[in-house]
């Protein structure tokens, strides 16, 4: 059966990767100046929002339990920065469909639609670094699955 655990490790990824693909999308439409990859950076960072929501309701779950305790620092740190990433993630995004939906062309938008999905890439990236040591610095989530070496004969039975 899959934890919350389990589903918030699946899940990270995503936003992970459509995010900052959406960037840089982003960077090569401003630079080329092509219209799908303003467009494609669009629709990436849409999805990538809607990724983080999963991923932070998801962490949410998995996290329940662990507020006391030798975790409970690095936990929260996480926790804060993945707030942070929610709320950049869903208000570049609503920018940038604005932008999109109504055509703009004015330079102003094009600069602060960069400058937000800049700092959701750089908010998802410190997300996931302190996701990552929570897992392998800290052990969080991690079960240690050891034989039993309590059989006759010397072998080694597996649980599996």
């Amino acid at each position: 059966m899959i934890s919350a655990t389990h589903l918030h490790a699946m899940i990270v990824h995503f936003p992970i990767a459509l995010l900052l693909a959406g960037f840089l999308s982003q960077m090569i439409g401003l630079a080329s100046k092509r219209e799908f990859f303003r467009n494609a950076a669009v629709y990436l960072l849409f999805l990538g929002a809607l990724g983080s929501v999963a991923a932070y309701f998801s962490g949410d779950f998995a996290g329940e339990g662990i507020e006391e305790g030798p975790l409970e620092g690095p936990m929260e740190l996480h926790e804060q920065v993945a707030t942070i990433t929610l709320w950049l993630s869903v208000a570049a995004a609503l920018f940038s469909i604005g932008v999109f939906y109504f055509k703009s062309s004015m330079a102003w938008t094009k600069w602060v639609s960069t400058l937000l999905f800049a700092a959701v890439v750089g908010s998802v990236s410190y997300t996931g670094y302190l996701g990552g040591q929570l897992v392998y610095r800290h052990g969080a989530g991690v079960e240690l699955a050891l034989p039993d070496f309590n059989t006759s004969a010397g072998e080694v039975e597996d649980d599996d």
